[in-house]
């Protein structure tokens, strides 16, 4: 997928990375764009934490909680159910096998 966004962005595009979880653990996934499109389109890539930006979250939590009250923005859960799937889903955030925000159900209260 990084191949296909930095083969057709546009000149002077600009990539924000935040959150590489896949490569804390598999050393042999690395990311590393095609350097020719990005010297040639003049791409900008910056990583940054959240941390950077705390002094915004006040305001974050308020709009985001509006828009998902109101319907305009939904949330992505990848559920499992049960104490006994704890292992498989924490360790499948690092093959990406959850789609959205993993969760996981130990009850029904």
């Amino acid at each position: 997928m990084q191949e296909a966004a930095v083969a057709n962005m546009n000149a002077f595009g600009r990539v924000a990375v935040c959150g590489v979880i896949s490569e804390y653990t598999d050393q042999a996934k690395r990311f590393s764009p095609d350097m020719l499109d990005v010297v040639y389109k003049r791409i900008t890539i910056q990583g940054f934490l959240a941390a950077d930006h705390m002094h915004v979250f006040p305001d974050f939590i308020s709009a985001t909680s509006d828009h998902l009250r109101q319907g305009h923005m939904h949330a992505l859960e990848d559920i499992s159910e049960g104490l006994e799937s704890i292992p498989s889903a924490f360790a499948g955030l690092f093959r990406g096998d959850n789609v959205g925000k993993k969760l996981v159900r130990v009850s029904e209260d």
